[in-house]
């Protein structure tokens, strides 16, 4: 199918609905020629155990061991002329790192770093009544009026400028941008009073990247202008020197729905979108199409001098710089790093690591990829189940190396939909399938109430906030999947570790504020 197939009324509204109308007929040419026919779901043979090489417990106190002549050769490459002996404890041809060694390691790389966010589209989806009443209606009416006031804020917009929590008193907090530029303030602050602030023309964890949509960039480009005068920023861009909030952005196009696999092949562009003759559905490609818009960025971003780059979701509050995560993977040489938290008792969706058919690690969604039984049944065996966070830390000069053969594997999948607008099917990528185009990388254990503060619908940021969790209403069950006060009350905890911690604030008469560059102290 190509252009000349389109009617001229389609072909008029895709343009006016902003779909990218080359890439669309693109990938529809290569699903119609079976390039992506060997795209199947993934199978799952094992779960991998915790290994301390591929598979790394990082919620113990950190301790790396390797030959001296493969660290002196990693560091050498990132900090020339700094002998491995300044940075790590030498005994014969091995060195060790401790947690503090590698901490102060992974600070000194800050100017390495770039840290990114794929930013998503607006947060109507997310403020839903009906999907946050899903969740739990009982919680949803006893949350009811801050539902109403979060979500007031958050239809309609881009999800990263949402509050990012609701204060005690019931005030909204500060958006998830911002809090995410301040931690990177805050980190490039700590480096300054390190190291000073000559890293040789490279600038700690700037520029930050971003991916944006075509109907968000506008948004977010302005919210950016007045994040300048931000309290939660403007005294730290004057600290450090540091305009955080001048992004390098890749912008998601559009793409149109597709015929439903029911219509058989070839496929076409679904043209009756909620019933109207010639008219297109808009949709997102999913974030695993960020290799595609940011090749540009990455590429950049190396020639600069950056050498590793964090990519993770902007509604994550858990996805921080970690500089002992930098440290390992600079040590290592291996091609990335990703973030999975431990299972805990509310842990029953989503995708897990495991082992795939060939007996390489993978990442494979609990139900269509490996029963729950078979989790719960490896787990009494004593295997530890460890959940994506969404969190990948990347080595620049692979990811660019490699981008255009990651761009054309990592899978593209047809799902079909039935629903208000027809049924259709919709193409997407994910991002964390690039973990089974990897040969070498490294799996970090974490604690999911430090690094996987997501919040994937409205109620949720009610619960991580800790809203009404003392009242005898609030739901709470027998089995830890039914008891939402416990979960809330770890989240919660969790939360104010990462304000107080990770983003420099304070707690006063029930508003969290933020402290001054003079009274964040430097660990």
């Amino acid at each position: 199918m190509n252009r000349s197939d389109l009617t001229e009324q389609l072909l008029r509204s895709m343009r006016q609905q902003r779909i990218d109308i080359d890439l669309t007929l693109a990938i529809l040419e290569r699903f119609n020629a079976g390039r992506y026919d060997h795209v199947r779901p993934l199978t799952a043979s094992g779960i991998p155990t915790v290994d301390g090489q591929a598979v790394v417990d990082r919620t113990a106190a950190a301790q790396l061991s390797l030959p001296l002549d493969s660290a002196a050769a990693q560091l050498e490459r990132l900090l020339p002329g700094v002998p491995v002996r300044d940075l790590a404890t030498v005994r014969g041809s091995e060195c060790s790192f401790s947690a503090s060694q590698l901490t102060r390691l992974g600070r000194r790389l800050l100017p390495r770093l770039s840290y990114g966010v794929l930013n998503g589209g607006s947060a109507t989806s997310y403020a839903d009544e009906k999907k946050n009443r899903g969740l739990s209606d009982r919680l949803f009416r006893l949350l009811q009026d801050d539902f109403e006031t979060l979500a007031e804020l958050s239809r309609g917009r881009a999800k990263g400028l949402t509050p990012a929590y609701i204060n005690g008193n019931g005030t909204p907090g500060a958006s998830f941008l911002e809090l995410k530029m301040r931690s990177n303030l805050i980190h490039a602050l700590h480096y300054q009073r390190a190291f000073g602030s000559d890293a040789g023309g490279l600038i700690p964890l700037f520029p930050m990247f971003q991916m944006t949509s075509v109907y968000n960039s506008d948004e977010v480009a302005s919210a950016y202008d007045q994040y300048r005068s931000s309290p939660m920023l403007q005294d730290l861009i004057e600290a450090t020197g540091i305009d955080i909030t001048r992004v390098m952005t890749g912008v998601q196009p559009l793409l149109a729905a597709y015929t439903h696999s029911a219509e058989g092949r070839p496929r076409r562009v679904f043209d009756r979108a909620w019933g109207k003759p010639h008219t297109a559905l808009p949709l997102p490609g999913g974030h695993g199409q960020n290799f595609a818009v940011l090749k540009q960025v990455y590429a950049e971003l190396y020639r600069i001098g950056k050498r590793f780059v964090y990519l993770g979701n902007v509604d994550n509050l858990g996805f921080t710089v970690d500089a002992i995560s930098l440290a390992w993977l600079a040590l290592s040489g291996k091609q990335a790093a990703f973030d999975f938290s431990f299972r805990t008792s509310v842990d029953i969706k989503g995708g897990i690591l495991v082992r795939d058919q060939r007996g390489a690690l993978a990442c494979a969604d609990i139900g269509p990829a490996i029963s729950s039984d078979e989790v719960f049944r490896a787990e009494a065996d004593g295997e530890r189940i460890l959940f994506n966070c969404a969190t990948g830390l990347f080595r620049l000069d692979y990811l660019v190396e490699q981008i255009d053969r990651i761009i054309e594997e990592l899978p593209m999948r047809f799902s079909d939909q039935d629903k208000d607008a027809g049924r259709y099917s919709q193409a997407e990528q994910v991002t964390w399938e690039i973990i089974g185009l990897l040969d070498d990388f490294i799996v970090f254990g974490v604690d999911k109430y430090d690094r996987f503060l997501a919040a994937k619908l409205l109620l949720e940021t009610l619960m991580t906030s800790g809203r009404r969790l003392d009242l005898p209403d609030y739901p709470t069950g027998s089995e830890p999947s039914t008891d939402l006060r416990g979960t809330a009350r770890r989240l919660h905890a969790g939360l104010e570790r990462a304000l107080t911690s990770t983003y420099g604030l304070r707690r006063h008469n029930g508003r969290w504020f933020p402290l001054a560059p003079s009274e964040i102290e430097t660990p």
